[in-house]
């Protein structure tokens, strides 16, 4: 299927040259002179070689056929990450170079979406947040207020986040995936 460059976004597979490539981010640039181009970084399925093409907005590129499925996280072990169809209970390996930074995030029976082409799985979709714990910050400052200030945190998954003065350690909070950015304070 043929779609404008600008309509490409991260996540989304474009076959070029015979080769499937997922798109690692997509970013539209309209200069003050000149045509917009669109500047992709892809990374190729097969050998995972990453590439950056830029493009004419309104240039045609081929979008793979993809088919879109809700996988449950299983666990990780040498091989790499092993998921399953809740309404099939097939079980599917995905490697540790598809799965990339997301790793991080994962846990135990976590919904993802798993994206394939054929029988190849070719990018993971992670919820757009998770809730984790605080294993690591500074203590609370007794009154300071919840200002523009934030202190820095490491979470149990290992990341470091910034969050705001009043969390301390133990505390659960939601943390955006996308960039593992603080959210607000977990309600449970």
């Amino acid at each position: 299927m043929r779609v404008i460059a600008s309509s490409i976004r991260k996540g989304n597979v474009i076959e070029q040259d015979g080769k499937l490539y997922v798109v690692v981010s997509a970013e539209n640039i309209h200069p003050g002179k000149g045509t917009p181009v669109s500047q992709i970084e892809m990374r190729r399925i097969s050998d995972g070689v990453k590439i950056s093409e830029r493009y004419k907005t309104t240039d045609q590129v081929e979008k793979a056929t993809i088919e879109e499925r809700n996988y449950t996280f299983l666990y990780e072990d040498g091989d790499g990450f092993h998921f399953m169809n809740p309404e099939t209970y097939d079980q599917v390996q995905v490697p540790k170079d598809v799965v990339g930074d997301a790793a991080a995030y994962l846990q135990p029976e976590m919904i993802v979406k798993l994206s394939t082409h054929d029988v190849n799985v070719v990018s993971l979709a992670l919820p757009q947040r998770v809730t984790l714990e605080v294993v690591e910050t500074e203590p609370v400052t007794k009154g300071q207020t919840a200002s523009s200030s934030y202190k820095p945190a490491v979470l149990s998954n290992g990341i470091r986040t910034a969050v705001p003065p009043h969390i301390s350690v133990g505390t659960r909070i939601v943390v955006m995936t996308e960039d593992g950015s603080y959210s607000e304070r977990a309600k449970d």
